[in-house]
Order: structure tokens, then sequence, then C-alpha cells
């Protein structure tokens, strides 16, 4: 490879990476200004919440959540 071609290449990934910073810490600030960070609680993971929950929900609860689900449906292909 040429001197000038080795410049240029080695310029251009300079350029790259400050375009890449500047869109990073863009998408940084945006993110917090949109979005609701959630810490998670250091005594108890995700999965330990969710079989938490999944324990309270019975199986005559959830056929009944199916069964209301389904005729919701049914009626709802109906008036189509």
């Amino acid at each position: 490879m040429k001197p000038i071609q080795q410049y240029q290449r080695c310029a251009s990934a300079q350029e790259f990476q400050k375009s890449l910073t500047q869109l990073e810490d863009i998408l940084e600030v945006n993110s917090t200004h949109h979005q609701v960070v959630i810490k998670p609680d250091a005594s108890s993971s995700i999965n330990d919440q969710f079989s938490e929950n999944s324990e309270e929900i019975s199986l005559d609860a959830l056929e009944d959540a199916v069964a209301d689900i389904e005729q919701y449906l049914d009626q709802k292909n109906k008036r189509k």
C-alpha cells in the first residue's frame, strides 16, 4: 500500500471513530431522556420475581382466563 493511501485510510478510520463516538453520545443522552432505567434489586433476581408471581396464579384461574380470551375472540370474529 502506498503511503498516501495508508494515510488516507488512517484519517478515514479516525474520522469514522469520531463520528461513532458522537453517535453513541447522542443515543446515550436520548435514551436517558426517554426511558426509565430500572435497577435490579440486589436481593432478588428476575427469575425469583417471576417464580413468586407465577405461584400466585392457580390452574383454575388460568383456565378461566383462557376461556374468557376465547369467548372474546369468538365475539370479535362474529362481528366481522
